[in-house]
């Protein structure tokens, strides 16, 4: 979810031709408010919006909505925060990138091109782990379930790497932030249809009168429901144009190729910015650990708490959406005027504060407003950090490489976060969901150091200026 934002402070992408550039220099003139937000009505940034949709549909299906439907179906909290570790695949998604980012798919790639073929294949694996998933009852059997979900994160990883590199290939630096903005609304609006679309859905498709609180009936039709909204994704790739396809060196043999495809990328990340990468590759690896740590015990929270499917569901709905969009373009646009690093810093100190308000709903009880204010909260400090977010990886990618590296890059985003969560369940239970969101507020305090550490970092040696 990829503008480049007029800012001095971070190393630049390549250019399409795979010569280096800047992110800025001193004497760039700040772009007109005017020119700022007319990028958002362009073709492009139009199109990274609906394909945004699609890539954030399948998170919360595997993770919060999921835990929702296993803890209404009697399954404990630390094996709900267990079974989080099928996000791992998102985290370990680089292994297989660069088969993404070179390998053609038999008469697919043909018809549509490298990007849009594997977009296409991988919405196909989506849809049909989801139909999967609907179809069995974790309640009778748990792993049919499990195995559903991992095959889920498994072509949403794909999808990811495949969309990324079509995002960072489909338009030049200075739009990229805009892009990442349009990116991230879509991700979100689809992570809130996932999340309270699903249980609004779940909770119309309950039998009225049924005196059994769990009906696996009804969360069938909701993750069918979203299986079909995959269409939407898939529809896109299909209309949507391929970017001009950059040529790829013929290789010899395998074990050219193998160096081409794995060894490379990395080693031109670690060639562009040297010592540097290590502080870079330690904020990427830690920045969203707040949220992500945080997430999987929050609908099992919501669940102990009393809220029901629909009060979740509506309050997610319309002010998730408003602060959601509100938080997404505000991150994007303010990127672009002033710098991603100023808004990272913003972004991490308001992820971290808004954990802090979950503390804080612990302690009120069963109070729909309170839940407004905190969802409306997070929603648009979650929205501002991603937006900022996503550009800075961007910018960090060198064109010939941008399905591997940004794979690199958005997997080690998850990875250490995706690990610790498996734990949350059982840090609920031995100490408490309020001490639990605490604890995972401070966790966002080494980000904001790491983040000041890489806003000081100079343009690495070798680049323009």
């Amino acid at each position: 979810m990829s503008d480049k934002t007029p800012t001095s402070e971070l190393p630049a992408p390549t250019t399409a031709q795979g010569a280096t550039s800047t992110a800025s220099t001193p004497t760039t003139a700040k772009p007109a408010w005017r020119d700022v937000w007319h990028v958002y009505a362009e073709a492009a940034t139009l199109r990274m919006l609906f394909l945004g949709f699609s890539a954030g549909l399948p998170l919360l299906l595997v993770f919060g909505t999921l835990s929702f439907w296993l803890r209404e179906a009697g399954i404990d909290r630390t094996t709900i925060g267990y079974l989080s570790w099928v996000g791992l695949a998102y985290g370990f998604k680089w292994v297989w990138a660069p088969l993404v980012d070179r390998m053609p798919i038999p008469l697919l790639t043909r018809l549509l091109g490298r990007r849009r073929s594997w977009l296409l294949l991988s919405q196909l694996v989506i849809v049909a782990a989801l139909v999967g998933m609907a179809m069995t009852d974790p309640k009778l059997a748990l792993q049919p379930v499990v195995w559903c979900a991992l095959a889920v994160a498994f072509g949403s990883a794909t999808q990811d790497i495949a969309l990324d590199a079509y995002r960072i290939e489909s338009a030049d630096t200075q739009r990229q932030a805009a892009l990442a903005a349009a990116y991230q609304t879509g991700y979100r609006i689809a992570m809130i249809w996932a999340g309270a679309g699903a249980l609004w859905i779940a909770a119309r498709a309950e039998v009225v009168g049924d005196a059994v609180t769990y009906q696996h009936g009804a969360w069938q039709v909701a993750y069918l429901a979203m299986a079909a909204s995959m269409l939407l994704g898939m529809a896109t790739v299909l209309l949507s144009p391929e970017p001009v396809p950059r040529p790829l060196a013929p290789s010899r043999n395998a074990a050219e190729w193998l160096k081409t495809a794995l060894v490379d990328p990395f080693a031109d990340f670690l060639r562009r910015y040297g010592k540097q990468a290590l502080l870079i590759l330690a904020l990427i690896a830690v920045y969203r650990i707040s949220d992500v740590v945080m997430g999987i015990m929050a609908n099992p929270f919501y669940v102990d708490m009393g809220y029901t499917k629909d009060e979740v569901a509506a309050v997610t709905k319309i002010y998730g959406v408003v602060m959601t969009l509100v938080g997404a373009f505000v991150g994007g646009a303010l990127a672009m005027r002033f710098g991603v690093m100023r808004v990272l810093m913003l972004g991490a100190v308001l992820s971290a504060g808004s954990n802090l308000l979950f503390a804080w709903l612990g302690t009120r009880g069963h109070d729909v407003n309170a839940l407004i204010f905190v969802i409306s909260a997070d929603n648009l400090s979650s929205g501002i950090a991603s937006a900022a977010f996503i550009a800075y990886l961007s910018s960090l990618t060198n064109i010939n490489y941008s399905a591997t590296q940004y794979a690199l890059f958005s997997s080690m985003m998850l990875l250490l976060p995706k690990f610790l969560a498996g734990y949350s369940g059982k840090y609920v239970d031995a100490f408490g969901y309020s001490h639990f969101f605490t604890a995972t507020a401070l966790l966002g305090l080494p980000v904001l150091i790491l983040v000041g550490l890489a806003s000081r970092l100079k343009t690495p040696p070798g680049q323009s200026e």
